[in-house]
């Protein structure tokens, strides 16, 4: 049974959400339609205003509504440290963490020729303009740990090399509270890989 033009293209419009199939995009619907009216009318006026009032930090490539996000702002980072990440999601976690308190360069996705994303498309050229252009010392690649993780940081290390820049790596391992039988053999192959005395 068809519903009403205008419920099917709120259920339409929201499957573009990831995870979001035709059962949950309806029953999404739905439960705005039904209890939720006024949680769907702020819902899109937040959308509203996001997408045409939210934009990419000039220096960084993060969210903001403004041209410089307020990380950049900050006079308190510290300056020569930058910390490269995939996603506005990834900087998040490393915020939420707490300990580092230097400057960020969001990648908006990494080096995937299969699908056409490529050095331009997430920006290579400008991390690299920074870097030089503010005397970096520290460039920390904290993409993540797949196939494209690692190429996309093996590709700005080797766009940097014979620059005075420390390049270092996140360290990859076994999780705090992990036990060795549950840990899978890429995870483990790194632990080894990057181990280090017990008294640092």
């Amino acid at each position: 049974m068809a519903f009403s033009p205008l419920v099917d293209e709120l259920v339409e419009a929201l499957r573009c959400l990831p995870g979001v199939g035709q059962k949950t995009a309806q029953r999404m619907a739905f439960h705005l339609l039904e209890r939720g009216r006024s949680g769907g009318t702020r819902l899109a006026e937040a959308l509203s205003q996001a997408m045409t009032g939210v934009r990419r930090c000039q220096s960084c490539q993060n969210f903001a509504d403004s041209d410089l996000c307020s990380i950049c702002q900050d006079p308190n980072r510290r300056n020569g440290l930058l910390c490269v990440v995939e996603s506005p999601s990834d900087l998040l976690a490393i915020e939420q963490a707490g300990d580092y308190k230097g400057g960020y360069f969001v990648l908006m996705g990494h080096l995937s020729p299969i699908d056409g994303v490529g050095p331009e498309e997430i920006g290579i050229e400008r991390l690299l303009k920074r870097v030089r252009e503010e005397g970096v010392s520290e460039l920390i690649l904290a993409t993540n740990p797949t196939v494209e993780g690692e190429a996309t940081a093996h590709y700005i290390a080797d766009r940097l090399d014979g620059e005075n820049v420390l390049i270092t790596r996140l360290a990859h391992g076994i999780p705090v509270g992990g036990e060795l039988g549950y840990v899978d053999g890429f995870t483990l192959t790194h632990a080894f890989r990057g181990r280090k005395p017990l008294s640092e």
